[in-house]
């Protein structure tokens, strides 16, 4: 079901989405995503370990078992879902089609035509990572000389960049009213656009503060993909595409 919508809907405000999990390439070269268990209900993530975060997964088209980051969803009202997957011991569903070969390479584009690269992200296993995530996904959105902060000022500021400045929260609580405040105030004394990043989501009040402050919020899964929650951090990455 490599690129396949799943449909799920968050428990918390009962908004309906349409996810589509990740897919990367295995060992042997073909595109290998975690199986949707559908059906199944997303459960909201309230605390987050390293080691509850992976699951098996099984490439059919060599048989390898790898582990995977859990797949996750951000909702917009700030709500992480974690979305079930199918064990590798269930047995293969009848409909579901064998794996697709690697795709074929692009044809050649028309001289002078640029192309974006894919974003990459770096799988997430400590909270230094979760930084890193941030700043490559940052750097891919057209933000330059980036620096991390260390060790971490009492401002909560982790990146700064050319008219910027960014938050990183790697904990295991949703990021707090106060963290959007306080990235706000900061940006505006450097003249500098804030971001926000948060590996467990936003409280209410948190959304409802960035909104009517414009502070682009996102959410990142473990495999360090940035997932925009408001409309400020969509139009973000919009200009940036």
């Amino acid at each position: 079901m490599n690129g396949e919508g799943v449909p799920v809907r968050c428990p918390g405000c009962g908004r309906d989405h349409v996810y589509v999990p990740p897919a990367y390439p295995c060992a042997c070269g073909a595109p290998l995503a975690p199986p949707i268990q559908r059906g199944a209900p997303p459960s909201p993530i309230t605390h987050r370990t390293w080691t509850d975060t992976w699951v098996t997964v099984r490439c059919r088209a060599c048989d390898l078992q790898s582990q995977w980051p859990q797949p996750e969803l951000g909702c917009s009202c700030g709500t992480v879902l974690r979305v079930p997957v199918r064990p590798v011991t269930a047995p293969p569903l009848p409909s579901e089609p064998p794996a697709p070969p690697p795709p074929a390479p692009a044809a050649p584009r028309p001289a002078g035509a640029r192309t974006r690269r894919a974003f990459r992200p770096r799988t997430i296993r400590t909270a230094r990572d979760t930084v890193t995530a941030a700043a490559l996904y940052l750097a891919w959105l057209g933000f330059r000389d980036l620096y991390r902060a260390e060790p971490r000022p009492a401002s909560g500021i982790d990146l700064r960049g050319r008219g910027l400045v960014a938050r990183v929260d790697p904990t295991t609580r949703p990021a707090s009213l106060r963290a959007v405040e306080c990235l706000w105030l900061h940006a505006m004394t450097a003249e500098a656009r804030g971001v926000h990043f948060s590996l467990a989501g936003y409280s209410r009040d948190a959304l409802e503060r960035a909104d009517a402050l414009s502070v682009p919020l996102f959410v990142l899964d473990l495999t360090g993909t940035p997932a925009p929650v408001n409309e400020a951090a969509r139009r973000l990455v919009a200009a940036a595409t």
